[in-house]
């Protein structure tokens, strides 16, 4: 009986468990058996209840296989259990999978890289599977972290090595795809999933440039012709797909892993793999989404504000390649943000330099101490181009904003600043930062092409602008011509006008103009004499150099060419001969090659400005001169004058006027319809404005002075005040013809008194005029203030003057409010 029993056993087990049994041959060489797999595969999709119990023998099977080291077996298994994976898609699949993710486990959890390699070759076929409805409790943290740890394999084999390192980012590029467009698995943008996932991609990609930098290839020979075998290749592929799905809450959590991990293996200096990382962040991201990364950037910018200099540098070049990319697209509303933060990153560098230069005579070595200079001046010139780069890839309109932004940063002396305290950093530190200002201001105005004038120079953007043109320092000088060129040059001429010279035919330039507009022609009468003003004041000072005289020259004919109508050539001779009366007459005593450059510049512009209004007998008189100087006196050349070799004469001939350029000739010239020739006889004078106080220049103490005059020149006479009004005094104050020449010639004559006097005359008349006005105030207050009466009623003399005995306190008499 009981034999009976034995015997009927095999017949009555299960028929899932018989189809499953089937398919494993007794040799397992021979692989899985088809017909059999076919039967199974049958029965799952007829009976799709059976499907979990499959999972669960397969399951036991399989766990029996991998402790019993029969791995042949477990290939079978794998395969079987693909193959019904992608045939069953019924709603009873959801516990097989389970079953599957646990054999997967099962797999990834052994020690055996072959076992490793199948398990996620199997679950990346199953990340390729839609399935029709989501999944509210499957987890993938487990497959995170172990595929995580395959992409760190420091196997001792290479190509071992390669291969789990490749079975590691498959798994994580299954998890992903998996996981990111299914809504109820958001929990993988979570920073602790991240933190693993990010990374080991750039751990692959970091480590094939490594061994690429050595000479060594990232990949054995062998896989190194098949794409996919590369892991450096394969982990920048998942690293963009990443990216790519990445919504808008989750950038952040993408980001800062990258941050972290190029600074816990310190690779910001070098920086090249930190920015190939951040250009394929911006290339892989949604063009709306890249503020966050610019963001991102600069908190840890931020956050590393006390690091090494060349950690900052290259933080900040990173910075550089992200905004250049972002520009092309949105950028939001990070704009000036990226401004801001770097010019306070500008301001710690130049603090960090000034510090370190002071310190030169303490323990550390000068070498040292100038190394450390070298290397903030590395970090300066990345915020500088980044500046620079960033606004030059904006539109026009952001551009004008950035301008506005930038300039309301340099610090100007007189005016406050915000950002920027000059009596901390001192002379030094404020003059690098203006220097390094408007360098960046240089480059973002570069190719600005503005409608107007009055919109691309307003004045809060032009008056320190022409504030900084006139310190004693050439290079900030030349920054501001070279600032005022790039916007005025709408047409791109500058190219052609470089060097000055005496250029022979204007004509073949082919230079580009159109005809001026009413708003420029506003612009110019409201702003014109600040210009030449500004002109005037450069051409004089004494460390100017070729430089200085060829971007002036180029000033003055961008003007030429884009502002000049009829009243403006005459406005712009009118300087030339200031200019050059000023050169001649030299009450500055200036230098005589300062002189002679001022003599050149006039010549070069004339005989352009000669040609490009095409007025015939101007340009014969000009030519005229010119060729005059060329056999006497080619030092007033600027061919000769800015040679190497060039003799500087002692003295310039006053008398020789054939020498010169005079105005009675060019009036003569520009006689007739279109021109006021008149008004060359109305020499040129620069206007008195408040730019002087807002510098450090020798001309402070004459404004002060010309204020001081004028304000008491206006101020009424005793017998002025006492005069008898009368009907002629009333019609004298109504008629007003000739009182405006005669202020305007009364100013001329306060500002040649104060121009032409000597220091001491002018010094003398600036102290008497202050002893009078503290007598007045001493008068005032001997009558006004009175000291508190004493209460003893004793008679004191103070400063010479007897007191009157006072009342004491008892008999005073108070009102009755104050007593109570």
């Amino acid at each position: 009986m009981p034999a009976g029993v034995c015997g009927c056993c095999g017949p009555l087990r299960p028929r899932y468990k018989r189809l499953v049994d089937n398919i494993f041959p007794e040799d397992p060489k021979d692989g899985l058996s088809k017909s059999d797999m076919e039967k199974l595969t049958f029965y799952a999709v007829s009976a799709p209840e059976k499907l979990d119990r499959i999972g669960a023998y397969l399951a036991e099977r399989l766990s029996r296989d991998v402790v019993r080291h029969r791995y042949g077996n477990v290939v079978i298994a794998m395969e079987a259990l693909d193959q019904l994976l992608m045939a069953c898609h019924s709603q009873s699949i959801k516990p097989f999978v389970e079953s599957f993710l646990h054999m997967v486990a099962k797999l990834l959890e052994s020690r055996e890289p072959d076992l490793q390699v199948l398990g996620t070759n199997s679950f990346v076929k199953f990340a390729n599977i839609e399935e029709d409805t989501p999944s509210y409790h499957r987890r993938y943290d487990f497959f995170v972290s172990q595929f995580s740890a395959m992409c760190h394999s420091t196997h001792e084999d290479p190509e071992t090595r390669t291969r789990i390192r490749v079975a590691g980012i498959k798994g994580l590029q299954g998890v992903v795809r998996k996981t990111v467009n299914d809504e109820l698995q958001a929990i993988i943008w979570e920073p602790q999933h991240m933190d693993k996932l990010i990374p080991s991609m750039l751990f692959n990609m970091q480590d094939a440039e490594d061994l690429d930098r050595a000479g060594h290839p990232s990949t054995p020979s062998g896989a190194s012709h098949d794409g996919e075998e590369n892991p450096a290749a394969l982990a920048e592929s998942c690293f963009r797909e990443l990216l790519g799905r990445a919504a808008y809450g989750n950038m952040n959590n993408a980001v800062r892993p990258v941050l972290v991990h190029l600074d816990n293996h310190h690779l910001w200096d070098p920086n090249e793999f930190a920015v190939s990382c951040f250009r394929i962040i911006m290339y892989s991201i949604q063009a709306q989404h890249s503020h966050h990364v610019i963001q991102q950037v600069l908190s840890h910018l931020d956050n590393h504000n006390k690091n090494t200099p060349r950690v900052r540098a290259g933080i900040v070049q990173v910075l550089l390649e992200t905004v250049a990319i972002a520009a092309k697209g949105s950028v939001g509303p990070t704009v000036l943000e990226v401004f801001n933060t770097l010019l306070k990153h500008l301001r710690m560098s130049v603090d960090f330099e000034l510090g370190e230069s002071s310190r030169r005579n303490s323990n550390c070595s000068v070498s040292s101490v100038r190394g450390k200079e070298s290397e903030e001046r590395i970090v300066q010139n990345a915020i500088i181009q980044t500046i620079g780069f960033f606004g030059g890839n904006l539109p026009d309109y952001q551009r004008a904003e950035v301008m506005m932004f930038v300039m309301g940063k340099v610090p100007v002396y007189g005016t406050p600043c915000h950002t920027l305290d000059t009596v901390k950093i001192g002379h030094q530190g404020t003059k690098r930062i203006q220097t390094m200002l408007l360098s960046s201001l240089i480059m973002v105005t570069s190719g600005f092409k503005a409608k107007s004038m009055a919109a691309a120079l307003p004045p809060p953007f032009l008056d320190p602008l022409f504030s900084i043109s006139l310190m004693e320092d050439s290079e900030l000088r030349q920054l501001v011509l070279e600032i005022l060129n790039n916007i005025i040059d709408r047409h791109d001429n500058r190219a052609k006008l470089r060097g000055i010279r005496i250029i022979p035919n204007v004509a073949a330039l082919k230079i580009k103009r159109e005809k001026i507009s009413k708003q420029d022609v506003a612009f110019m009468k409201k702003h014109g004499q600040q210009l030449y003003r500004h002109i005037y004041l450069g051409c004089k000072e004494e460390d100017s150099d070729h430089k200085n005289f060829e971007l002036l020259f180029t000033t003055l004919a961008i003007l030429t060419i884009e502002l000049a109508n009829e009243e403006v050539v005459i406005d712009l001779i009118r300087l030339s001969i200031a200019l050059q009366e000023m050169a001649l007459n030299n009450e500055e005593n200036m230098p005589m090659f300062i002189r002679c450059g001022i003599m050149a510049l006039v010549a070069a512009y004339l005989n352009f400005l000669s040609q490009m209004i095409a007025n015939p007998p101007f340009c014969q008189h000009v030519s005229k001169v010119i060729e005059l100087r060329n056999m006497e006196a080619p030092y007033l050349l600027p061919e000769h004058i800015f040679s190497v070799r060039c003799p500087i004469p002692e003295s310039l001939d006053k008398d020789d006027h054939q020498l010169y350029f005079q105005t009675s000739d060019m009036a003569e010239c520009l006689a007739g319809p279109g021109y006021n020739a008149e008004r060359l006889s109305v020499p040129y004078v620069p206007q008195v404005t408040d730019e002087d106080r807002l510098t450090r220049r020798k001309s402070f103490v004459d404004t002060i002075s010309l204020q001081v005059d004028i304000m008491s020149n206006s101020l009424p006479d005793k017998s002025q005040l006492a005069e008898e009004i009368t009907f002629e005094t009333l019609k004298k104050a109504i008629d007003t013809t000739g009182v405006e020449e005669q202020e305007r010639e009364k100013r001329r004559q306060v500002m040649e008194k104060f121009q032409k006097a000597p220091f001491e005359e002018i010094a003398a008349h600036c102290e008497s005029k202050a002893n009078m006005l503290h007598e007045r105030l001493a008068q005032i207050f001997e009558l006004t203030i009175r000291p508190p009466p004493s209460p003893s009623g004793v008679v004191s003399i103070s400063a010479g003057h007897t007191q009157h005995p006072s009342v004491p306190v008892y008999e005073m008499k108070f009102p009755d409010l104050c007593v109570y």
